[in-house]
């Protein structure tokens, strides 16, 4: 009996043991649980604040490059006016002939005409170069080169052309006693414009 009551206590003893482990475990358990439970929801409100703070960046770089982009095409706007060189091509002297209209063979039609120069050393070549009257009578210059320094007189009437002479091969007069001869590069840009009446000679360009 003695011996079977002292294994009952000691039984007893061991299992009151394991319970306090047990409940000493616990407590350490849960705040486990909880300490990471509180780093999670840290974790997820930083990692909102950086995405936040990444989508705010990039609002503020696209504000920037944008305003970047503008400035730079205002500076090549400003470059483009600034360093537009002035054409060394312009209309010279100006005749129109009066009286045509009694001319059979139209021979007064050459004595009228309009002078191109280059003003510059070197040659440029005319092609796609048109001059235009008031009315919109328009010449279109052929496959040219007109030198530096020189000069080509455009003829109303029929001729064959030379370095020094071109010809519109037109029956009719072009140039009015008031008139306006507008040159044109190829590309459509006025170069230049001559405009006579009766006050005389007027330059527009």
């Amino acid at each position: 009996m003695s011996a079977s009551l002292t294994t009952r206590r000691a039984l007893a003893a061991v299992l009151a043991a394991g319970a306090l482990i047990g409940a000493a475990a616990m407590p350490a358990a849960a705040d486990g649980h909880g300490h990471g439970r509180d780093n999670g929801r840290n974790h997820g409100r930083d990692h909102v604040r950086d995405h936040d703070h990444g989508r705010d960046n990039g609002r503020d770089n696209g504000r920037d490059q944008g305003r970047d982009q503008g400035r730079g095409r205002d500076h090549g706007r400003d470059n483009g006016r600034d360093h537009r060189a002035p054409s060394s091509i312009a209309i010279g002297e100006v005749q129109n002939e009066d009286g045509m209209r009694g001319d059979r063979f139209g021979r007064a039609l050459n004595r009228e005409w309009v002078e191109v120069k280059n003003t510059g050393r070197h040659a440029v070549n005319l092609r796609g170069y048109t001059l235009t009257d008031e009315q919109g009578n328009r010449y279109r210059f052929p496959d040219f080169r007109l030198d530096g320094r020189s000069s080509v007189k455009v003829h109303t009437g029929q001729g064959r052309n030379t370095r020094h002479d071109l010809y519109q091969d037109r029956r009719r007069q072009v140039w009015d006693d008031s008139d306006t001869a507008t040159l044109r590069d190829d590309r459509g840009n006025i170069i230049d414009t001559e405009s006579w009446g009766r006050r005389g000679h007027h330059r527009n360009g």
